[in-house]
């Protein structure tokens, strides 16, 4: 069995881990840690665990998580690149669900999260998690970072395109909307049920924090720079991401084919039929990216529409495939839910 530590494990994504390895038939979770509520056992935090998980809550501060195979961050931006590195120099495999290793130019990073990295040096040779793309990678990497949840639907939108050059890269355009709960369990004036309820807004127009991980993704596959206009709203939903794409098609392209080619084989991306629409209710609670391709009035603009669940496909599923794939488990191992419908 692989031992699991998870640092952070009370959040959002942290209580998706928590869900998911409980019942992995290869992993056991032997420590969760945080800065609050130690000592108190995760199940009376949230009821769901009774019966499934045992454990307390260790404190972040003092625990010792050396005797783990993998640990997972799951906490805020900063925290991982503190104290990954300690980590890794004692063999232990690392999967970071915040952005600290995300951007591989460093100056980037540092512009857009506001602090000075404290490890650039791990982040050459982390490996972006995203398995449609890194697969290889993935199975020889220590540190793995885990893509944000707005950059897998909108890279897992695009990519069929950007990869055949069939679209001007200069103009891509991500209309994406997002659930409350990708903003965290922080207690938030925006996040209060009068505020995000029967409302709906856009936010991070001039510039949001995930714009330059898609760039850097989408660019990587196409070999040269991409030009994209990301713009992400609140809507009053609590989990779940629904990603409409624009672009302008270069070249004629049967794009049903294009995209069910693509991803064909891959167990956790489906392409539905011509003319049909993802829900996001669809992959509630699954490790699932549901994509649709349209081309309107038989224009020269292609609409895909992407959806995901933000704390599953878009966090804690996503690394968990990661965890699956590097150590030479079952991919789909403990990530075989059923989407929840109503």
């Amino acid at each position: 069995m692989i031992k699991v530590g998870i640092v952070g494990g009370t959040g959002y994504a942290g209580v998706e881990l928590l869900r998911l390895l409980a019942q992995h038939p290869g992993a056991e979770i032997v420590a969760i840690t945080s800065l609050t509520d130690i000592g108190t056992p995760v199940w009376k935090m949230f009821p769901n665990l009774r019966g499934y998980l045992d454990l307390e809550v260790l404190d972040a501060a003092t625990t010792r998580l050396d005797h783990c195979d993998v640990v997972f961050f799951a906490t805020p931006n900063g925290v991982a690149m503190q104290q990954a590195p300690a980590l890794l120099e004692a063999g232990v495999r690392v999967i970071d669900l915040a952005a600290d290793f995300r951007l591989q130019d460093i100056a980037e990073w540092e512009r857009w999260y506001g602090m000075k990295h404290a490890c650039p040096e791990w982040v050459a040779k982390a490996v972006y998690g995203l398995p449609e793309v890194n697969r290889t990678a993935i199975r020889e990497a220590r540190l793995i970072a885990n893509p944000g949840c707005y950059p897998t639907a909108v890279q897992l939108g695009f990519l069929p395109l950007v990869e055949a050059g069939v679209v001007d890269l200069a103009f891509l355009v991500a209309d994406a909307k997002s659930g409350v709960s990708g903003a965290g369990r922080r207690a938030e004036m925006h996040n209060l049920l009068p505020e995000a309820a029967d409302n709906f807004k856009a936010y991070g127009v001039a510039g949001h924090r995930h714009l330059p991980e898609i760039r850097q993704g989408l660019a990587n596959r196409a070999g040269v720079p991409v030009g994209l206009t990301f713009v992400p709203h609140l809507v009053p939903m609590i989990r779940g991401i629904h990603a409409t794409l624009y672009a302008r098609l270069t070249k004629e392209v049967n794009l049903q084919a294009l995209f069910e080619q693509r991803y064909a084989g891959e167990p956790f991306v489906d392409v539905l039929p011509a003319g049909m629409c993802p829900e996001t209710r669809s992959v509630r609670a699954a490790n699932l990216c549901r994509i649709a391709v349209q081309r309107p009035q038989e224009s020269d603009v292609v609409v895909v529409l992407s959806v995901i669940d933000n704390l599953v496909k878009g966090a804690a599923g996503q690394a968990v495939q990661n965890m699956n794939i590097m150590f030479g488990l079952e991919e789909t191992a403990g990530l075989c839910q059923i989407p929840l419908l109503p």
